[in-house]
């Protein structure tokens, strides 16, 4: 046992955050702190790093904090540096600890130093800077790279990728899943979670509560914990009512006066279970289904250029009904610009953009968020929705985790996540077909992420939409558009799909990830019905021997796709598998078969490109 505390109370500034709780950190645990904004995360980092104190409790018989040994703890802080006037250099190289110049130790450490301080993004010419010449963002980044290079018995984190992009963030993930010691982590980064945490600590009822495993694995342990908790209530108090029910039955019956008091002792004695405190996240169990049916072909765009004064990336593309696509790439890529060109917000620059028949167009950005009403949201809502009762009204703010008082809020004192969520809900009870979302869960707590994963999860209709939350990438996204280099590549898989390649692939550019326009020419010949292509006129023979090659590449891909759909329709009974050795064999052979859909589809292209160049 590296670091315990045993029956600990934790108070500030007259505010009991934490009463009575237990932690722990085994050897070099990766720990993960979760909870909501406001229950004293950060503050019990400050204890860990040893600012603040237990409160005492004279009937606590516990040394409060208790160490195996003399530890080094060491806390990134947001305000790192009182002298800014040192550089880069002057600052990390203080930290080394071995101060031969010729010692085998310092040739390691220097290697070190600069492994880390590249991986954040930083150039070599930078450590001769003075630390006043960074922003306030890089200066944060600037002491993780020095509490990396100290390397702590106990590092303790708080939202460290914050100033990270997502280049950075992902070099961090891979360092600290190899960090030879412990630390602790506060973030509401949920995927950096995923990649970091091997144990996760939950803040909730001034109390903390230990699951082994990510942060996924927490949340499915939490759901279950929950739901029993639940069922154990409810029975709890079917078999009071049942007593009481016999009590008042027969109070009146002198003849029953034993009984009575016999019951009366027994419902006395009975253990009372508290109500389970409710999940915050509300999860759409039902299909959510668009109001109209749209077109097969929901968007084409053929050789559109996208920008404002200028041009800045062409691509052809074509969209089915149903494919929901996240869109990924650095910024200033031309994700946005895209999303408002394909909403008719932007006129493309040249090409041409087409909408399917039907399609109705539900656009979210930041800007259409920027609610300002003097209205409640309850008002705001009906306003908008006249023909709603208001039991309807407020099941649909309900489901978007506006109830009871939130609903009496005025909407211009709303913060940014909760405008979002208005105006989200808004657009479900409309119900597009077609949803373009810029950055929807920016600004959002984690159970409104994750109750908006669980409405697009349930959503059938078509979406496209930018996001940089990864969690609520991989959690909605069934295929990508990566954007980079000003050219458009389509993934036809999720993103754990895509990271576990790109891993595999060293960052090498993946051979699944076609360019859009390829995507586009695939579609549009797998989706031809082989009729129309005869019909025109009678098959030369060259054309019948073109047409016998394409249905020979298309037998085994037909195959391949008929079992990997089996496999994703059953990927929620992957889950509760209760033999893991079965399920991880089952998984291994769900991937196999992705891999070998995607070399399928390659091979089908291959030969249609031979025949169509030859053709032309």
């Amino acid at each position: 046992m590296l670091l315990q505390i045993q029956d600990g109370t934790l108070s500030i500034g007259g505010q009991t955050l934490l009463s009575h709780f237990n932690f722990e950190i085994k050897g070099n645990e990766k720990i993960a702190i979760v909870g909501p904004n406001g229950c004293g995360k950060t503050t019990f980092l400050r204890l860990l790093a040893g600012e603040l104190l237990l409160d005492r409790d004279d009937h606590c018989q516990t040394p409060g904090i208790r160490m195996s040994r003399a530890l080094t703890v060491e806390m990134l802080r947001q305000n790192a540096f009182s002298d800014t006037s040192l550089t880069v250099e002057q600052l990390l190289r203080g930290v080394c600890p071995c101060k031969d110049l010729w010692d085998r130790e310092r040739f390691n450490w220097e290697t070190e130093y600069d492994r880390v301080f590249t991986g954040f993004g930083f150039a070599k010419a930078d450590q001769k800077k003075r630390l006043r010449e960074f922003s306030g963002g890089e200066q944060t980044k600037i002491a993780l790279i020095r509490l990396l290079l100290l390397q702590p018995d106990i590092l303790l984190l708080d939202e460290p990728t914050n100033h990270l992009d997502l280049a950075s963030t992902e070099w961090l993930e891979e360092y600290l899943r190899n960090y030879p010691k412990a630390f602790v982590v506060v973030s509401h980064d949920r995927f950096f979670l995923d990649q970091t945490a091997t144990v996760i600590y939950d803040f909730r009822e001034r109390r903390m509560f230990r699951y082994a495993g990510n942060y996924s694995s927490f949340r499915e342990q939490r759901t279950k914990e929950l739901a029993l908790r639940k069922k154990e209530y409810e029975r709890r108090q079917a078999e009071i009512r049942r007593e009481e029910e016999l009590i008042e039955r027969f109070r009146h019956k002198p003849n029953k006066a034993a009984f009575i008091r016999s019951r009366k002792k027994l419902l006395e004695r009975m253990p009372r279970i508290e109500k389970p405190e409710e999940d915050k996240v509300h999860s759409f169990t039902e299909a959510i289904e668009p109001q109209n049916r749209s077109a097969k072909w929901v968007l084409e765009a053929e050789k559109l250029k996208i920008g404002y004064d200028r041009a800045l990336l062409e691509l052809s593309l074509r969209i089915r009904r149903g494919q929901k696509i996240g869109v990924i790439g650095p910024n200033g890529a031309g994700k946005s610009t895209f999303l408002k060109t394909a909403a008719g917000l932007l006129p493309p620059i040249g090409g041409s953009l087409t909408l399917g028949q039907n399609v109705l167009i539900g656009y979210f950005d930041q800007q259409t968020a920027a609610l300002q009403s003097d209205l409640t949201v309850i008002e705001h809502f009906q306003h908008l929705f006249p023909s709603m009762t208001d039991k309807d009204a407020r099941s649909a703010l309900g489901a978007f985790l506006f109830s009871g008082r939130e609903t009496a809020k005025k909407v211009s004192i709303l913060s940014g996540g909760e405008k979002s969520r208005l105006v989200l809900a808004e657009l479900f009870v409309s119900r597009p077909n077609f949803f373009i979302l810029d950055e929807p869960t920016n600004h959002m707590d984690i159970p409104a992420r994750e109750t908006l994963e669980s409405a697009f999860r349930a959503y059938t209709g078509t979406l496209l939409f930018v996001s940089h939350d990864r969690y609520f990438v991989r959690k909605v996204a069934e295929s990508l558009l990566i954007f980079e280099d000003q050219t458009v590549y389509y993934y036809p898989f999720d993103y754990e799909h895509y990271l576990a390649h790109r891993r595999a692939e060293g960052g090498e550019a993946l051979r699944a990830a076609l360019r859009a326009e390829d995507q586009a020419l695939l579609a549009g010949l797998q989706n031809v019905p082989k009729k129309e292509r005869h019909e025109t006129h009678p098959l030369t023979t060259e054309q019948a021997y073109e047409d016998w090659q394409l249905r020979l590449a298309e037998e085994p891909l037909e195959e391949i796709r008929r079992q990997l759909t089996d496999f994703q329709e059953s990927r929620d009974i992957l889950r509760e598998w209760k033999d893991p050795a079965y399920a991880r064999e089952q998984r291994e052979k769900a991937e196999m078969l992705r891999e070998l859909y995607t070399q399928r589809c390659l091979d089908w292209y291959e030969i249609w490109e031979k025949l169509y160049s030859s053709s032309r």
